[in-house]
């Protein structure tokens, strides 16, 4: 029987287009100074927690994040950090960069609904990623079972690397792509919520069974 493993999913830092509310998937850009200050208050919160692997998406602000984080963690020293393309955010196509309202309203507009909150209001995930990308000029936009068949794959790399031996693994990824790891296997989690930048969301397994323990928490954070 394995020991109890704990996940911790940490959303990445605020970067430039999530300051700007532009569409931001695979399309990157850099943290933002005040960005990577949370993140390394979240840092300095989880300083205790000694991780035994930690994993992030192959984007430039996962790894970056997770190179703060771990930079303020006691226990990281000869740590090496696994990226992987797997855990990479949700792909928005031809809509990436663009303004989110407008983007969202138009995307809201080909599904039949009034304006985005309307979408949000009654769309769940799997709707609102098929209907992205049915909504895209160019159809490179990722539907749901794309983009969770590939999410899968790095969570299963994960979990079956650790299941045995468990302990603390960080991973650093994207707001939509924790939300659904979370959701698909706790699915009395609320799909719709937001992540915060830098927030923790501990997904603990143990004994064939998933347990949600925190949910986009940022009371650990902790000032210089």
């Amino acid at each position: 029987m394995g020991k109890k493993l704990s996940l911790y999913f940490v959303r990445h830092g605020q970067t430039y287009l999530n300051k700007n509310l532009r569409m931001q998937g695979w399309a990157d850009t850099p943290l933002t100074p005040e960005g990577i200050e949370i993140v390394k208050e979240s840092g300095r919160g989880l300083a205790e927690t000694e991780f035994v692997a930690a994993y992030s998406s192959d984007l430039h602000r996962t790894i970056a994040t997770a190179g703060h984080l771990l930079k303020e963690n006691k226990h990281a020293f000869g740590l090496t950090l696994e990226p992987l393309s797997e855990f990479r955010e949700t792909f928005f196509g031809s809509y990436e960069g663009e303004k989110g309202d407008v983007a969202w309203n138009e995307i809201a507009h080909h599904m039949g609904y009034a304006n985005q909150e309307d979408l949000f209001k009654n769309a769940d995930v799997r709707e609102t990623m098929n209907g992205t990308k049915a909504a895209d000029p160019t159809g490179d936009a990722e539907d749901f079972m794309t983009f969770w068949t590939r999410v899968e794959q790095g969570f299963l790399h994960v979990i079956n690397r650790h299941r045995e031996t468990g302990g603390n693994v960080l991973i650093v990824a994207h707001g939509n792509t924790i939300r659904n790891i979370v959701h698909e296997l706790e699915p009395s989690m609320d799909e719709a919520v937001i992540l915060d930048n830098a927030s923790v969301t501990v997904l603990a397994y143990e004994n064939g069974l998933f347990k949600l323990e925190r949910l986009n928490d940022t009371s650990h954070f902790k000032k210089a």
